[in-house]
């Protein structure tokens, strides 16, 4: 905990600072609550309705869990289909790229008509953000592999299912963690987005409605609580690349002492 702390301890005294200014600017220009709620209300909102939030944190979770799941498998399958195919490179590469420059905004309401106001809307927005930075990272990482170190795979035989595995796989994995880190606080972004525009539950759909009834002190709880979500799957991400990518921790070398 201590080690924590000391870790963080920057961030800790710039966030204390920055809440500060905000609570006595508010109190000090007499904003009124449903405009600007100091730091004290939105923290006193936030514990006595945390049971509240939480409900709603659950069905943003499944929405974004679903979504990085999706985009993240989609993403990997396209992005090996792009590196072995030069041709469907050069047809699909553009279409992908093109597609990101279509706002969000201007997808959810059609995902609505769609498939209605329940889960797979959320679903379908959150992976189509993850989808484009798992693509693009993991094509970058597929190509990591030294060709040399293909050469001597093939000149002892190995067959391309084996080198795709043992070899391009693992080289791929840090660029495909780089991608999964981005989209995982996107996903968040994505669910809350397609909650904005149509659901029945969620932090977006709580949002939107404590702004129908001036209850900002609750919009602000509600965004405190989709960046505890945000950081917690962040975590989860950092925890996982640390597992499986524990070759890549840096080696320590021994201080050479005088003498």
């Amino acid at each position: 905990m201590c080690e924590w702390i000391k870790r963080y301890a920057g961030t800790i005294i710039v966030l204390i600072v920055l809440l500060g200014l905000w609570e006595a600017g508010v109190r000090l220009f007499h904003v009124p609550r449903y405009i600007l709620p100091p730091p004290s209300r939105v923290i006193f909102v936030f514990c006595t309705r945390f049971s509240l939030l939480l409900a709603h944190a659950g069905t943003t979770l499944v929405e974004t869990t679903l979504g990085m799941m999706f985009g993240v498998v989609g993403g990997f399958v396209l992005a090996v289909v792009i590196f072995y195919s030069p041709t469907l490179e050069r047809a699909i590469y553009p279409l992908i790229i093109a597609s990101q420059m279509i706002p969000v905004f201007a997808i959810a309401p059609l995902l609505v008509v769609w498939f209605g106001y329940g889960l797979w809307p959320k679903v379908t927005v959150a992976a189509l953000i993850v989808f484009f930075p798992i693509v693009v990272n993991t094509v970058d990482g597929l190509r990591s592999v030294n060709e040399e170190t293909i050469d001597v795979l093939r000149s002892l035989d190995a067959s391309k299912k084996r080198i795709f595995a043992s070899v391009r796989v693992p080289a791929s994995l840090p660029s495909l963690f780089s991608g999964l880190k981005v989209g995982v606080t996107l996903s968040v972004v994505g669910a809350t987005i397609g909650e904005w525009i149509g659901a029945k539950s969620g932090l977006g759909y709580l949002m939107i409605q404590s702004n129908a009834l001036l209850r900002i002190d609750l919009v602000f709880a509600a965004i405190f609580m989709l960046s505890i979500l945000g950081l917690c799957l962040f975590g989860v991400v950092r925890i996982m690349e640390r597992r499986l990518l524990r070759w890549r921790a840096p080696r320590r070398t021994p201080r050479r002492t005088m003498g």
